[in-house]
């Protein structure tokens, strides 16, 4: 076996034992360094040069998918930083190559954060109880009980809900359990990137509409949220909602709703953390309660603040000016 593929090897072991990286995380670094040392045909450590990193980045950036599409800047990044971290170890193991800190990543355009607007967002709440439950899955969300609302249409409200009330990843939400969320607190912890622990709350709505599909919930099953696309076949459960599934329904919804807009529960987090800032929130508070490890992670949504400091202006320094009977 080449040299570099027993320190990949071992690299991959590192992040999986020792830094405690998730199994999507080692295997997109896997993934990377595979195809660097393909591109590069197998090159022992110590003759990687800045010269052939250099040629590499133009490789990337001149790449071809199938269906002919160029790799984003993102992604080219993501290639350069598995590269830096696997030659981190390297430095740490006293094995000589290239310099990780001469790697530098490619500028990236300011991202713009899509979120959604109050009345779009009520309408995408509303949107479960007001008929919009996909026509496919109504036969099988069991008849309307108390209020007249489906386990369907609970279930979804709930879901929408909890997105907007926690600021959770998709991945977040699908993998909550009934005993991971402690209705009477109010609140309650997840794991986020990294398995790193933060305290999510539960809003008045969202715990109202959590307990009420919980209530309608005949099964033991272990999921917070569960498939219930088999039910008309006599398997009213059919285990826990995938991030993908969640996916679909806000997608169904948004479109019941009427919004035009692309939107996935990402962009209700984004509304989440928006929502925060414009009501006086502090961006080191947004932080913590998106589970960022970097405020530069949450620094995108500087443009909410920057909204506050236009009406902070207009209240305290354009009253003065205005008080002037004409311009001097």
């Amino acid at each position: 076996m080449a040299k570099s593929s027993i320190l990949s090897s071992d690299f991959l072991t590192y992040l999986e034992v020792e830094r405690n990286r998730s199994e999507r995380t080692v295997k997109n670094y896997d993934f990377y360094l595979r195809r660097f040392f393909t591109w590069a045909k197998g090159v022992a450590p110590e003759k990687i040069t800045l010269d052939s990193v250099r040629q590499y980045r133009v490789w990337l950036n001149r790449y071809k998918d199938e269906r002919g599409h160029s790799m984003k800047k993102n992604t080219q990044n993501y290639h350069l930083i598995a590269l830096r971290s696997f030659l981190k170890y390297l430095a740490k193991r006293d094995v000589k190559t290239l310099a990780p800190e001469k790697i530098e990543l490619a500028r990236m355009p300011e991202r713009s954060v899509e979120f959604l607007d109050a009345p779009e967002l009520e309408r995408l709440l509303e949107a479960p109880l007001a008929g919009g439950a996909p026509a496919s899955a109504k036969a099988s969300a069991g008849k309307p009980g108390e209020g007249g609302y489906s386990l369907l249409q609970l279930r979804d409200k709930a879901i929408l809900e909890m997105l907007f009330s926690t600021g959770l990843r998709v991945s977040e939400l699908a993998g909550l359990t009934k005993t991971m969320v402690n209705l009477k607190r109010e609140e309650f912890t997840v794991r986020g990137k990294g398995d790193k622990p933060r305290v999510v709350f539960l809003s008045n709505q969202a715990r109202h509409w959590l307990q009420q599909y919980l209530e309608r919930r005949s099964d033991i099953g272990p999921h917070l949220f569960v498939s219930l696309d088999r039910a008309a076949n006599g398997r009213e459960y059919d285990g826990g909602l995938t991030p993908r599934s969640i996916q679909r329904i806000v997608e169904h919804y948004v479109r019941a709703a009427g919004i035009t807009k692309r939107i996935t529960p990402h962009t209700v987090r984004h509304t989440f953390a928006t929502d925060l800032l414009r009501n006086g929130a502090d961006i080191r508070s947004v932080q913590v309660l998106l589970g960022h490890s970097s405020i530069t992670t949450t620094q995108i949504y500087t443009h909410i603040t920057d909204e506050r400091l236009k009406e902070v202006y207009n209240s305290f320094h354009a009253k003065r000016r205005r008080k002037n009977d004409r311009p001097r």
